[in-house]
């Protein structure tokens, strides 16, 4: 057999494994060749997975972190109502051991009874500065009186409204004012005359005509009974 035929034959081999070489050589040629060529593509594709693996785990590292720091403030919170709610609590247990050391003729309606509500005669209208004769505030005094009709500082919710009745219906009330017990209690007002709840309420912008009469209606809620008294009064210059 010639040279040529053995090259011949080699090459046949070659290409029936495929492209792989059939000597222990070329099989050692070849298999650096891959290494040298396709093992970076393989390392660099590890490395992209390790980092968008690990870049993942930073995400959810921040939300969780996250999630927890609100977990916390929401557990703050409801430790801080749970010390209201028991101081409220407490409080409101104190006052109930006083009332029941209280002696019988003290205790419940009999520590004071409201009677009627009145408006005072001194309501009206006023001017708040004293010094331009504008007449832009309703003073208005609302006096609490008990069984032997002596005024008491009864605590409550007020409500006042100023009605214009010349006015068609639907337009007749002016405004509505409304006073919680926090801010009454701070409106007891003592002269050497008289004392009463004395509010004062701006209409500015609400009355006019200061030429016709107005009708001043209040509503007094009483928190010690829970009753409600009415009460109107016409104003006039």
């Amino acid at each position: 057999m010639t040279a040529k035929t053995k090259k011949i034959e080699k090459s046949n081999i070659k290409n029936q494994n495929c492209g792989v070489p059939a000597s222990r050589d070329d099989f050692l040629n070849f298999a650096f060749c891959v290494l040298h060529f396709y093992f970076p593509v393989f390392l660099a594709s590890v490395l992209c997975l390790a980092v968008t693996a690990g870049c993942q785990k930073a995400d959810e590292k921040a939300q969780l972190l996250m999630e927890i720091e609100q977990l916390k403030e929401q557990n703050s919170e409801l430790s801080s109502r749970a010390e209201k709610s028991e101081s409220q609590n407490e409080d409101l247990q104190n006052r109930v051991r006083v009332l029941a050391a209280l002696p019988d003729d003290v205790k419940g309606e009999n520590l004071y009874t409201l009677n009627q509500v009145r408006i005072g005669r001194y309501t009206g209208f006023y001017d708040k500065n004293n010094n331009d004769d504008i007449q832009d505030t309703l003073i208005v005094y609302v006096q609490p009186l008990d069984d032997q009709l002596d005024k008491i500082k009864a605590s409550g919710t007020v409500e006042i409204e100023l009605w214009d009745l010349d006015k068609p219906d639907g337009q007749a009330k002016l405004k509505t004012w409304k006073i919680e017990p926090d801010e009454l209690r701070a409106l007891w007002y003592a002269t050497m005359l008289t004392i009463n709840y004395r509010l004062t309420l701006d209409i500015a912008d609400i009355v006019k005509d200061f030429d016709k009469p107005y009708t001043v209606k209040m509503k007094f809620t009483d928190y010690l009974s829970g009753k409600i008294f009415e009460a109107q009064r016409i104003i006039k210059n």
